[in-house]
């Protein structure tokens, strides 16, 4: 199977890691892994703020870098729903998309929602495509740590990838998984809402952040590291000594990584200082 990692700027930008974590194990597990070197931002978050017309120019174009793969595969619920969701929105031309946006668009609007049509059923979060297309839920990991799982908002609510995070971590040998309270709530990242809503932001992380630390774990994973960045910044200021991991990296651990790092540190976002990363 032809497989295209599409890495997201984040990962691309902070976290490269979890790139080659996911092209670590999905080549373990058979599959030809590509990266094409000229996808840029899927668009997210020009259309989250009004810019729908750059965001549909940036979609065509991740459209036509993703072409012809059969399964794209993002460690990151956010920009994957991005993709799958908005994608055939804008195509609809719904929202506050002008007919215009389609202009410089190569094959104008019919020829984007063609594109739409053939390529976002075949992109994915990591979770989907190892339980659903690949058949997989023990990956081969090894991992000798207590982890408790969030399941971030876009992955949970939007691509409802439901337990498959949670079905992956139980098959990683050595793993203890224990339940984080209030699993379903919000971190209060949600991109630039940290920025305009800094208080807000901080009080709903504040409150994860307990909810982590009631659990006893060493390590608190997600399937998003834009999530792991604001937890993870809140977490090391107050000195918890929980670190956090993304899905990728804990199921592409072995046996051979027992004695190196657990995890790394993290750029942490801070909503008392308008989100600047330090």
């Amino acid at each position: 199977m032809r497989v295209a990692l599409f890495v997201t700027c984040l990962n691309d930008t902070l976290f490269p890691g979890t790139g080659k974590a996911v092209v670590t194990l999905l080549r373990r597990l058979g599959c030809e892994v590509e990266f094409p070197e000229g996808q840029t931002c899927c668009g997210q978050m020009h259309v989250n703020t009004g810019y729908r017309d750059e965001g549909v120019r940036l979609a065509r174009h991740f459209l036509d870098v993703f072409a012809g793969y059969d399964a794209v595969v993002a460690p990151s619920g956010s920009c994957a729903a991005m993709v799958r969701e908005q994608y055939p929105k804008l195509a609809d031309g719904m929202g506050a998309t002008r007919p215009g946006a389609f202009a410089s668009v190569h094959g104008g609007r019919s020829g984007f929602a063609r594109a739409v049509a053939e390529v976002t059923p075949r992109v994915y979060d990591l979770s989907e495509f190892l339980v659903d297309v690949l058949g997989v839920t023990d990956v081969g990991a090894y991992f000798p740590h207590r982890v408790t799982y969030h399941p971030t908002c876009h992955s949970l609510r939007g691509l409802r990838v439901g337990d498959r995070p949670t079905r992956l971590l139980r098959n990683v040998r050595g793993l203890e998984l224990v339940p984080l309270p209030g699993a379903d709530e919000c971190c209060g990242f949600g991109g630039t809402f940290a920025v305009k809503n800094a208080a807000v932001s901080a009080a709903m992380c504040a409150d994860k952040v307990a909810n982590i630390e009631s659990t006893g774990a060493e390590v608190l994973c997600a399937a998003d590291n834009s999530c792991l960045m604001h937890i993870g910044g809140t977490l090391s200021r107050q000195r918890t000594g929980v670190r956090v991991m993304h899905l990728a990296e804990i199921l592409a651990a072995t046996e051979r990584d027992v004695g190196g790092p657990m995890s790394r540190e993290v750029p942490a976002v801070d909503p008392a200082v308008n989100g600047e990363a330090r």
